[in-house]
């Protein structure tokens, strides 16, 4: 029983690790000033759900949910900055790996998300 429980919790850190290092590499993680800095140059796509965008999103954001994303890839273009944001920081950081396996590379996400965003926000 013991090893049994020491497996499947080694199986969890390892997948947490592979997570965590696959992430790092598809993604820069920025500050909300350095997100300021480039994101009006770049594609702005804000991956929460369509509620919760239309409760408030950062300016000129586009709503590609991370649930859409595999399907909706082909509107983001490769040869611009991909600025990614969530809520937290834990969807847009998926949204990233995604695309980063299709060959994206110009990936950038806001750290805290938008819970902790302070600039200009714009509701429907």
């Amino acid at each position: 029983m013991l090893y049994s429980i020491a497996a499947v919790l080694g199986v969890i850190i390892l997948y947490a690790l592979f997570m965590y290092f696959s992430q790092k590499r598809a993604v820069k993680p920025l500050s909300q000033e350095e997100f300021i800095q480039g994101y009006r140059k770049a594609q702005l796509i804000d991956v929460r759900e369509p509620n919760e965008y239309n409760g408030g999103h950062i300016l000129g954001a586009r709503n590609i949910p991370v649930t859409q994303m595999k399907q909706r890839m082909k509107e983001i273009r490769t040869d611009k900055p991909v600025y990614l944001y969530c809520q937290s920081g834990l969807r847009s950081g998926r949204a990233a790996q995604m695309l980063y396996r299709k060959g994206y590379r110009d990936i950038y996400h806001l750290q805290g998300g938008f819970k902790k965003w302070t600039g200009k926000v714009k509701t429907k």
